[in-house]
């Protein structure tokens, strides 16, 4: 596993393309945007008159999303996908042809009325954005797929609102020709890159359109709540832009009142959350082990809060000083603080929101997926409006400072994720054995990504070896998986509750509950039947003296009632590690032996359920363990 990186996506026709679409699109929204505020400043227009359009930009921009997403996300998943991207990048085309000529007619009316359809034109780009990913993805690589669409967006968004705010700056008088060339030109690149972009079959061709955006829009939002886990996520991703947009808003005045400094400062803050946010994305990935490993969200949600809880102690009142460039700002006292904590808010949203996006990605059916994505886009356009409104609310009414807002944005932020996480035990769940295993155990994993399939039902054998073998299977592999345990394990303080809400199937042995026995087994089938992933430990109980006991007639009861694909899979080093019983209780209770333990997990390809027995299996687990117990 650690010799994939998500950056080889980048060299893959299958995901390059599509990339470059995402990015440009993003890049010429906010060219187009800044320009048009540029524009404002360059006719000398009142500044009542430059605040009415300033306010009344974003409003056209995401109403839209409104209005169409709920027919944006059926269309997306009736049509090809890349033919619907190739759709969107030649609307974009026209649209920026018609901002061209508000450019350099210097007409107001004619670049808001463009704005309003590029709003139009995102809408529709929105949930084939994020749906196509499954489509062109494998499962481990949804978390580094999307670390790198959240990258390539916060950088373009940054480096847009750069380019977009200097064209009248440094063109001057030309600055309507650069403008306008500029939108055309990238609009033109967007669209030759879409034509790029390999065949993505379509979700539910034979979806019937429903016109009523009222009643669709209510229709998804309804079908976005099926699922508890999606539903929260959504949430989740909702309050990932409410949280930006009242951060990103108040950094103008931000910058000004309490750091000191102009424009520059504000693009210098801005550049950091950015800088901060992408690292994040980029870093999932790794830090997740090509899973989709939602415990990285409350680490996420919990770091932004603490680092937006200092930002606030870092500088709390007004400056003295004003007029300072970055130079200027960072020979201050304080300003490294400032500058960790601007990067620190930027990190931590990184690892809060793209998980979210790849759980979305994994748990919606693809027949689906398209129209979650557009319940998402209604959704985000609400809290972002939302957020506006109360930034506007705490400021004019409340009369609250930009650090004092900070201050209670922390507090609500982590009230939230909180809630989020009572309703969801899944996400608390995950996070407590991503921390555990990560902190115990160095993981290298051979042959699970090439041989655990990526859908459908499948049974995993294994070696039995500690009382965390459970945790750390699932840290290694892609999908979801329900574990059959025995029962005491199971009942062990503190992991009972992580392994009742990762819905394992506890079990024992006929003498001690035959009922449990024959409900296991039935809970066994019965996840089967619904395509999942089962894991057992066909030797019944831990290993005591390192080796592989032989296998029990269990996993041949399963397979004689459904006879699904069955993967070997072997833990190698673990009996040397903490939690194995190669220690009296008593030993167990010192410092643990091996902190850090380098554990290597190894599967082999699926046998035919039809054609194996307990025998064959366990000649094949052992075959993969080997000597190294």
């Amino acid at each position: 596993m650690s010799g994939h990186s998500q950056f080889s996506l980048l060299k893959q026709r299958r995901f390059l393309p599509f990339f470059i679409v995402q990015a440009l699109g993003a890049f010429n929204d906010n060219i187009y945007r800044q320009a048009i505020i540029g524009l404002l400043f360059y006719l000398g227009v009142s500044t009542e008159e430059r605040t009415l359009y300033t306010n009344l930009a974003p409003a056209l921009f995401i109403l839209p999303y409104f209005l169409f997403s709920a027919l944006a996300g059926q269309i997306a998943e009736k049509l090809e996908k890349q033919r619907l991207i190739v759709i969107t990048t030649t609307m974009e085309i026209v649209i920026m042809s018609l901002a061209a000529i508000g450019f350099l007619t210097l007409s107001l009316p004619v670049l808001l009325v463009a704005l309003f359809c590029t709003g139009l034109q995102s809408t529709l780009f929105g949930p084939v954005k994020y749906s196509v990913l499954p489509s062109i993805l494998k499962p481990e690589e949804l978390t580094g797929g999307n670390g790198l669409v959240e990258m390539g967006t916060s950088i373009s968004i940054l480096t847009g609102m750069i380019a977009g705010g200097t064209i009248f700056v440094l063109a001057g008088s030309n600055g309507p020709i650069v403008a306008a060339t500029a939108i055309i030109v990238l609009s033109l690149a967007g669209n030759l890159a879409a034509r790029m972009i390999p065949t993505v079959d379509a979700g539910a061709p034979e979806l019937k359109i429903n016109w009523n955006p009222l009643r669709e829009s209510l229709a998804v939002l309804r079908m976005a709540k099926k699922q508890k886990a999606v539903r929260n996520a959504i949430l989740g991703v909702s309050w990932f832009w409410f949280f930006g947009t009242i951060l990103t808003s108040q950094l103008p005045t931000y910058a000004e009142v309490n750091l000191g400094g102009g424009s520059t400062l504000y693009i210098f803050a801005l550049a950091l959350f950015s800088l901060g946010t992408g690292t994040g994305s980029l870093l999932c990935e790794k830090l997740s082990g090509r899973i989709v490993e939602i415990g990285l969200v409350p680490l996420g949600a919990f770091g932004m809060s603490a680092f937006l809880l200092d930002l606030y102690f870092a500088r709390s009142g007004t400056v003295t000083v004003s007029g300072l460039d970055v130079l200027g700002f960072l020979q201050q006292p304080g300003s490294v603080r400032i500058v960790i904590d601007l990067l620190g808010i930027g990190l931590f949203t990184g690892f809060f929101v793209v998980p979210l996006f790849a759980l979305i990605q994994s748990r919606s059916p693809k027949s689906e997926m398209s129209r979650v994505f557009a319940a998402l886009n209604i959704q985000n356009s609400g809290f972002i409006v939302l957020a506006a409104g109360l930034g506007l609310l705490t400021q004019s009414v409340l009369d609250w400072s930009v650090p004092q807002l900070f201050l209670a944005l922390a507090i609500t932020n982590a009230l939230v994720a909180l809630y989020i996480f009572s309703i969801v035990p899944e996400f608390l769940m995950r996070f407590l054995s991503w921390l555990m295993v990560h902190t115990l155990y160095r993981l290298r994993v051979h042959g699970v990504e090439d041989n655990v399939p990526d859908d459908g039902p499948a049974l995993i054998v294994c070696n039995h070896v500690s009382y965390m073998d459970a945790l750390i299977l699932a840290a290694t592999i892609p999908r979801p998986v329900r574990f059959v345990m025995y029962y005491r394990i199971f009942n062990i303080p503190v992991m009972r509750w992580i392994f009742t809400t990762a819905k394992a199937i506890p079990i024992a042995s006929p003498r001690e509950d035959a009922a449990l026995m024959q409900r296991a087994f039935d809970e066994v089938d019965a996840a089967l039947a619904e395509g999942e992933l089962v894991c057992i430990f066909p030797e019944g109980a831990l290993t005591r003296d390192g080796g592989i006991a032989p296998f029990k007639s269990g996993v041949e009861k399963i397979l004689a009632r459904r006879p699904v694909p069955v993967v070997p899979m072997a833990l190698k080093g673990m009996w040397s590690s903490m939690w194995s019983r190669r220690d009296t209780r008593l030993g167990r209770m010192r410092v643990p032996r091996r902190f850090r333990a380098h554990i290597q997990i190894i599967a082999a390809p699926a046998l035919d359920g039809t054609d194996t027995d307990a025998a064959r299996l366990e000649t094949s687990v052992r075959a993969l363990r080997g000597d190294d117990a």
